[in-house]
């Protein structure tokens, strides 16, 4: 029974480490998340948040802005979509409504973005970008998103043989909020 609990709680654990950080990118009272790249500059990223940049649109496709801190580069060309965050020689945040072709360094992706949802989420001229902890990484799933996917409790245990009572559970990776009665 200890070698059982063992293994599951090493399942449980690599599960989380693989599952992918995400922040939260705030602009003007709207919030969106970022699901952020694995790479050193990210890493080094997160030891800096909460952090606020000050934004300028450039070339009509992106926002950029200082960050207070040189970061890791492993830059590589890539052609950007609308709601890539690249990092741009060491120190300069990027953020893209538009696309573009150069070298950079990926920071991430807004979650759902398109270049009208990016849009909106800037607005026109010069913002001001906040980059924090994902605040609330606890999301509500409903019985029907429930079918399919590897549940367990907050101890590492298999949950669903015998029914899921509500509370909270690791549902492929993440923590979520479980209400099998919706």
């Amino acid at each position: 029974m200890k070698k059982v609990t063992l293994v599951c709680l090493m399942i449980f654990i690599s599960v989380m480490v693989k599952a992918q950080q995400k922040i939260t990118l705030s602009v003007n009272g709207k919030t969106a998340l970022v699901t952020l790249s694995e790479n050193a500059a990210t890493q080094e990223l997160l030891k800096l948040l909460p952090v606020t940049v000050e934004m300028s649109p450039y070339g009509g496709f992106e926002v950029v802005g200082s960050l207070p801190a040189s970061l890791p580069t492993q830059d590589r060309q890539i052609t950007t979509e609308p709601g890539d965050l690249m990092l741009y020689l060491g120190n300069q945040l990027v953020i893209f409504y538009g696309s573009n072709s150069w070298s950079y360094t990926p920071i991430g992706k807004i979650d759902g973005a398109t270049a009208e949802s990016v849009k909106d989420l800037l607005g026109t001229g010069a913002v001001t970008v906040t980059l924090s902890q994902e605040s609330n990484g606890v999301n509500d799933l409903t019985r029907d998103e429930l079918s399919g996917n590897q549940i367990y409790d907050l101890s590492g245990k298999r949950a669903g043989k015998g029914g899921i009572t509500p509370g909270v559970y690791i549902v492929n990776g993440k923590k979520r909020v479980i209400n099998p009665d919706r």
